[in-house]
């Protein structure tokens, strides 16, 4: 009982903490998965780029070294390498470090997201870019009006799962006190010395909002489903 009372008091005290960490998470992870998006759609057309040099493909090696780099490595050391490498080559970063983490995580999730686009164009039958080419559509214009529109519908599903994804990783950023759900986690268990309960609250939070999440991305599914 005493943990339910303790939790009580602390929601009525420190709500307003509680509710700024959501909304400081969701900006975050709203602004990840956007530039996410456009980092991974850039990536992905590397990675199909028929674009050669001798036996070589630039573009595809460039995107592939990337996107396995930043896969193969832990999202906590990227964040620490960009946390204290980029003010050293950027002095003017160093007055708000903030941005060096939020461009880390960009950065990871454009990798992801790579993938995720690259499949569901991959997914789109190879006869839909022979019908458009017979039709005299130049390769640009069969992927802007062929291709891509019919990937969205694979694609799309899975970028809102990357978005409940980043809901959850965003909290590693909470290391460099950046204001999201775990960093007033870590306020409040300083000014309380209770760790338990604001991390029931925490735990809660972050459960209604990628489960929430999970139920509208289903919807969207099924919507996507009945369409075709």
């Amino acid at each position: 009982m005493d943990i339910i009372n303790n939790i009580v008091r602390i929601l009525g005290k420190y709500w307003n903490l509680f509710l700024i960490g959501t909304g400081n998470t969701l900006l975050l992870s709203a602004i990840t998965v956007a530039f996410g998006v456009l980092i991974g759609s850039l990536l992905a057309v590397m990675r199909i780029s028929k674009l050669k040099v001798g036996n070589c493909r630039p573009l595809n090696l460039l995107a592939t070294i990337y996107v396995e780099l930043i896969r193969g490595t832990p999202l906590l050391l990227q964040l620490y390498f960009f946390y204290f490498l980029l003010p050293m080559l950027i002095p003017a970063l160093s007055i708000n470090k903030n941005f060096s983490i939020i461009l880390a995580l960009c950065l990871n999730s454009g990798a992801y997201v790579a993938e995720i686009i690259r499949a569901g164009i991959s997914a789109v039958d190879k006869g839909q870019t022979e019908a458009a080419r017979s039709l005299g559509l130049n390769g640009r214009q069969t992927m802007m009006k062929v291709i891509f529109p019919q990937a969205i519908k694979n694609i799309l599903p899975a970028l809102c799962n990357e978005f409940v994804s980043v809901i959850k990783e965003t909290s590693l950023a909470s290391t460099f006190f950046v204001g999201d759900l775990m960093t007033q986690y870590k306020t409040i268990n300083g000014a309380t010395y209770l760790s338990i309960e604001p991390l029931i609250v925490v735990g809660i939070i972050y459960f209604v909002l990628t489960f929430s999440l999970s139920k509208v991305i289903a919807v969207l599914e099924r919507r996507l489903k009945t369409s075709d």
